[in-house]
């Protein structure tokens, strides 16, 4: 496309109200372009190597108001899914040695809060805050508040998306906190 790729010309039509459900077809088969389209507003990612019969499905599936990815997408996605931890559950891991408080402050930290914040959301003071993480990071032999992030992350304590704030928001404020 001349002067606009399909993902930019995808977000212009989201953003403009258009009702229009878009299919993505491309030959670009990355989970980075993948993730950018269906955030743009796209309905449904396919392949160009797909059957003429699978594109027509593929319409079909998302003029009903349904999403639909490529089945070698689809793919590496469930994979993907499958060698990460549980969600939600500390399980056996190092997290199953933290209490529910400490486990909130956690996530919290996580989500790139200051222990003001924390302190707040949680009505707790500052200072028993400040416990709360010292806890957490001699439990877990973790030097800072990005490790705990991290930890955070790796172990589905928390998932990217599933706060309300985007990753690159929670870590940029996780860097403001370092000393």
């Amino acid at each position: 496309m001349p002067g606009l790729d399909g993902i930019e010309a995808t977000a212009q039509l989201t953003r403009s109200g258009c009702r229009a459900r878009i299919l993505m077809l491309t030959t670009f088969n990355l989970d980075e372009y993948v993730y950018r389209a269906m955030k743009a507003g796209a309905s449904g990612f396919l392949l160009k190597d797909a059957s003429r019969d699978q594109l027509t499905a593929a319409a079909r599936t998302v003029a009903a108001g349904q999403a639909l990815l490529a089945p070698a997408i689809t793919q590496r996605l469930i994979e993907d899914f499958c060698r990460g931890p549980v969600p939600g559950a500390a399980g056996d891991s190092a997290a199953g040695h933290l209490s529910e408080r400490e486990l909130d402050v956690v996530r919290a930290v996580a989500q790139g809060l200051s222990n003001a914040e924390i302190a707040a959301n949680l009505y707790l003071s500052e200072a028993t805050v400040k416990s709360h993480v010292a806890r957490v990071l001699a439990k877990l032999d973790l030097r800072d508040r990005v490790q705990i992030a991290v930890f955070a992350y790796e172990n589905g304590i928390v998932r990217p998306g599933h706060m309300g704030r985007p990753l690159r928001h929670c870590l940029a404020r996780l860097i403001a906190h370092l000393p």
